[in-house]
């Protein structure tokens, strides 16, 4: 559980999505005062679908989140049309043992809602625009709509993809376009050809369809999605669910029948976007965290997994710090991002890559690019062994 704030020293988040959250509860457990400014009436869930990998569970754990029963549990093939297995996610088998799987399969809503129920009271402020930040080497200045101001002495960036502070500290900068949308749902009905605890993506020529056992409140249910090229200028079909029946039409069971039985306000869709890689996220009194520092594409299946293992490594670095000192602010803020860099930076590059080689390769390149995957273990090693090596130094990198 957090630990009362009585440091004395005072932190403002900024965003109070997966990332802002976890940085309040690891800063609360630091000793710090901390407030979350959210723009939004209600800490609301970006999307519907997620998966968690065993990281930021343990993380989420050792914050004081309760994940008993958080999710489903899962195993991850990739696989192509005839449902030949390309991909195997191999986990240690001592990490299956403590997480049940290679990643759980949830909706956001639980996450937020039991993300908000582990903070500490009062922590959490609603309806705050903030328009403009300034900074010292005493402090750090949110300037808000209605012409009222706070001051912190340190500032976390959890504002997401189009982040007010990371503009501030480091300018602007276009976002890349993957040129790839996503068309994801839920159901909780009863279809033919599932599998209990597992993952399944599957690729054809052109289009990625999955889906994923899921746990949301005590029910077991599936989330699927479908994922192809698109102009990000084009406006969205005006019905998502024949889009995504018309793209799933190709693949095999349960696919078809999982969309089929969604109901048509359970399905979304995302236009696939990030930034440019920072070089620094921290500067003065300010840093950043989540998509405001490494946005990333859901080929990553990463992103708000990433967000709670950076604001669990946030709060660490800042126990025992006087925030009044500057030196040590910015040395706390640099000891935080600089193990994170390389991390955040090849879940988004692999991400980008895989989007790239899924879904742009040139059509006479396609059936060069499916051989190599049915017939060698390329994209085993790429996807099947590297990142669960990965996933591996996470976890011996978060100790509670």
């Amino acid at each position: 559980m957090p630990v009362p704030n009585n440091s004395g020293g005072s932190v403002a988040v900024l965003g109070a999505g997966p990332a802002g959250m976890a940085a309040a509860l690891s800063i609360a457990q630091a000793g710090h005062e901390v407030t979350v400014y959210e723009r939004y009436r209600e800490a609301r869930p970006a999307g519907n679908i997620l998966n968690l990998w065993p990281p930021p569970l343990k993380a989420l754990r050792a914050l004081g989140v309760d994940t008993e029963d958080l999710g489903s549990p899962t195993d991850t093939e990739f696989r192509n049309l005839r449902g030949h297995v390309r991909v195997h996610v191999r986990q240690d088998p001592e990490t299956k043992r403590a997480y049940g799987g290679g990643f759980i399969g949830l909706l956001r809503p639980e996450l937020y809602e039991r993300m908000l129920a582990a903070l500490p009271p009062d922590t959490l402020r609603f309806n705050q625009q903030v328009n403009r930040i300034d900074q010292n080497d005493h402090a750090v200045t949110l300037h808000f709509a209605d012409g009222t101001a706070a001051e912190h002495d340190v500032l976390v960036g959890a504002d997401g993809i189009d982040s007010l502070v990371r503009r501030t500290l480091w300018g602007d900068a276009p976002k890349r376009e993957h040129r790839l949308h996503i068309f994801g749902g839920f159901t909780f009905a009863d279809v033919p050809g599932t599998e209990p605890n597992k993952c399944v993506l599957t690729h054809s020529r052109t289009v990625q369809g999955s889906w994923t056992s899921i746990r949301h409140k005590g029910r077991d249910g599936h989330q699927w999605w479908v994922l192809t090229a698109t102009d990000p200028d084009a406006p969205a079909p005006s019905d998502l669910k024949a889009a995504a029946t018309a793209l799933a039409a190709e693949f095999p069971a349960p696919l078809p029948g999982l969309i089929d039985r969604t109901e048509p306000d359970d399905v979304q869709r995302w236009v696939l976007r990030d930034r440019p890689r920072l070089r620094q996220w921290s500067k003065g009194r300010a840093t950043l965290v989540g998509d405001a520092a490494h946005p990333t594409s859901p080929y990553a299946a990463y992103g708000a997994g990433m967000s709670v293992e950076d604001g669990y490594f946030l709060g660490r670095a800042l126990r025992g710090v006087d925030l009044s000192d500057l030196t040590a602010v910015k040395h706390a803020l640099q000891s935080y991002e600089d193990p994170r860099k390389p991390h955040t930076a090849r879940q988004v590059q692999q991400a980008w890559m895989l989007g790239k080689v899924f879904h742009h390769a040139p059509a006479l390149l396609r059936p060069v690019r499916d051989f190599v995957f049915d017939h060698t273990p390329l994209l085993q090693k790429v996807a099947g062994d590297t990142n669960p090596r990965e996933i591996q130094k996470q976890l011996a990198l978060i100790r509670g």
